[in-house]
């Protein structure tokens, strides 16, 4: 018999959300069960991600726990009936679980933002660049696993380069853009690939250069993927060999002003692009 696969980000997110619904109305799971004619055991699974929900109940969930958000319930019921098998799915079992979650958090955002301190925003990587980036960091990996690595990171580039793309705005501090994780070649290569994506109309590249008075955003480095509406917001930050997601609603809205401090405190899109050519004749 095949093993039930662990439930994914998105699904654990849904799950969270139904939970956090149900303690807001102020009823236990035994309350919230009697209301829906079903047993305890039924909501433990929705809200531990192990059991799935169909819209109808989850309406009526909504209806119970006296939320009249559409756009939240509009969301959550996308994130509850979404069937479909993205790209990524054809590299589970090749890459980390959380390679996956990503490409999926993101595939469905309204729109991205990425904030890199010490190294180029995945998104905008060279296949040379993500290859040196990954074997140096996972020195004991083989070839083999690095290639995969760094083809699925190619192909999360697809929702900025398809027909209906999604809006995208990078922060990237001088020290990632100076910082040579390969060789003067690769660096000359990766800074081209940022300009000509900074040319794209949805796309948007910022740079926070070292002279900048007053910076301690050091530890700013974040992924922030918009969800349908705000509450559905993720924030990722990389620890070392893992991942977190963040959907809490206090840290996103902190999340949320960092980067608008951080955005404030950048140069200008036009000033940055010259400040990358700049760098560029510097190789």
């Amino acid at each position: 018999m095949a093993t039930k696969r662990e439930p994914t980000a998105r699904q654990l997110r849904l799950a969270t959300e139904l939970r956090r619904l149900r303690d807001a109305a102020g009823l236990s799971a035994r309350e919230a069960a009697a209301s829906l004619g079903v047993n305890s055991v039924q909501i433990s699974q929705i809200e531990l991600a192990t059991s799935g929900v169909s819209e109808q109940r989850l309406r009526r969930m909504a209806a119970i726990y006296g939320c009249a958000d559409e756009g939240l319930i509009g969301g959550l019921v996308a994130m509850a009936t979404d069937r479909s098998r993205g790209w990524w799915e054809e590299d589970r079992g090749q890459v980390d679980t959380e390679f996956l979650d990503l490409a999926e958090l993101e595939h469905h955002a309204k729109y991205r933002q990425d904030v890199e301190i010490l190294h180029i925003p995945g998104l905008l990587q060279t296949e040379a660049y993500a290859h040196a980036l990954f074997s140096y960091v996972n020195p004991t990996i083989s070839e083999n696993v690095v290639e995969r690595w760094v083809q699925h990171r190619m192909k999360r580039r697809t929702i900025i380069e398809r027909a209906d793309p999604t809006p995208y705005i990078a922060i990237i501090h001088e020290a990632a853009l100076r910082i040579r994780v390969s060789d003067r070649t690769a660096a000359r290569g990766q800074l081209s690939r940022i300009l000509g994506f900074s040319e794209a109309p949805h796309i948007t590249v910022r740079v926070i250069p070292f002279d900048l008075d007053g910076f301690g955003g050091a530890g700013s480095a974040m992924s922030y993927a918009g969800g349908a509406v705000p509450q559905l917001d993720t924030v990722v930050r990389d620890a070392p060999f893992r991942a977190g997601f963040i959907n809490d609603e206090d840290q996103l809205h902190q999340f949320r002003t960092l980067f608008h401090k951080l955005e404030d405190a950048s140069l200008s899109p036009h000033r940055s692009r010259d400040f990358i050519h700049t760098l560029t004749k510097e190789l």
